[in-house]
C-alpha cells in the first residue's frame, strides 16, 4: 500500500505550479502548450496511463485494475455511462497521488503547468496556495464532438468495440457526466471555472486562461527603449 498524500507537506513545494483541468476535449493540451511558449513554463499532461498502470495496485488502485481486466465491449458496451464515471479510475481520483509524486520529481526551477481531465477539483484544491492556480476548462457537449471529429479521434475507442455507434454515443455521454461533475464541483469549491463553446479562438481562450492563472500579471516588465 501505498503512503498517503499529505497536502500540506505538498502546498508548499507546489507553489510554482498551475493546474488546467476540465472535461476531454476542451483544449486543455493546446492551451497548456501554448502557455508553455509563451511564458517558459514547463508542461506535464497527467493523463497518460502507462507508466503510472505500471506503478499502480490493485488494493490502491482496484478500479483501474478492474478496468484493465475488462474487454473493450465490458468497458464501452456493457455498463451505462453513469456507471462508466463512476467506475473510471480517472474519474474517481485513483493515482491522484501518482500524479502529484511525478510533479514533485520535476526540478522547481521554472513554473510548471499541469494539465488532464485527471485533475478533479476536490483533490487540486488543497494543493493549492491560492484559489487562482486552477482552472477547469467546461466544454459543451457539441464542442467536444467537434474536437474529437476535428483531431481524428472520434472513433479511436469506440471502433475497437463490436458495435461502434452505441459506443460512441455512451463514451460521449459518460463524458457529458463527468464534465458536469468537474463543473459543479470547481463552482462549488470557489474555483475558476470557463465554458467552452467555440465562441473564443484558441488564442483567445489561452489569454483568458493565462489571466485566470495569474500569468500574465508576472509577465516581466520589458526594459524601457533608450531616447532616440
Amino acid at each position: 500500500m501505498r503512503p498517503a498524500l499529505d497536502p500540506d507537506a505538498a502546498r508548499g513545494m507546489l507553489r510554482h505550479v498551475r493546474w488546467l483541468g476540465g472535461g476531454s476535449g476542451a483544449g486543455k493540451s493546446t492551451v497548456a502548450a501554448r502557455l508553455g511558449a509563451k511564458f517558459d513554463l514547463r508542461t506535464v499532461n497527467c493523463d497518460t496511463f502507462a507508466a503510472h498502470a505500471d506503478r499502480s495496485n490493485p488494493v490502491d488502485d482496484p478500479l483501474l485494475h478492474a478496468f484493465m481486466a475488462m474487454t473493450m465491449d465490458e468497458r464501452w458496451l456493457d455498463r451505462s455511462p453513469q456507471e462508466m464515471t463512476d467506475t473510471f479510475h480517472g474519474h474517481q481520483g485513483e493515482g491522484f497521488d501518482l500524479v502529484v509524486e511525478d510533479v514533485l520529481a520535476i526540478p522547481p526551477d521554472r513554473p510548471v503547468v499541469v494539465e488532464g481531465f485527471r485533475l478533479l477539483p476536490r483533490l487540486v484544491a488543497p494543493l493549492l496556495s491560492a484559489p487562482g492556480r486552477a482552472v477547469w476548462l467546461i466544454p459543451t457537449p457539441q464542442f467536444r464532438r467537434a474536437a474529437f471529429a476535428t483531431r481524428g479521434s472520434l472513433w479511436d475507442i469506440a471502433g475497437r468495440t463490436s458495435d461502434p455507434p452505441s459506443a460512441l454515443a455512451k463514451l460521449l455521454a459518460r463524458e457529458e457526466l463527468f464534465t458536469d461533475q468537474v463543473a459543479a464541483e470547481a463552482a462549488a469549491l470557489g474555483l475558476n471555472v470557463i465554458g467552452v463553446n467555440g465562441d473564443l479562438s484558441v488564442a483567445q481562450l489561452t489569454d483568458l486562461v493565462a489571466e485566470r492563472l495569474g500569468l500574465a500579471t508576472n509577465r516581466p516588465t520589458p526594459s524601457p527603449r533608450p531616447p532616440k
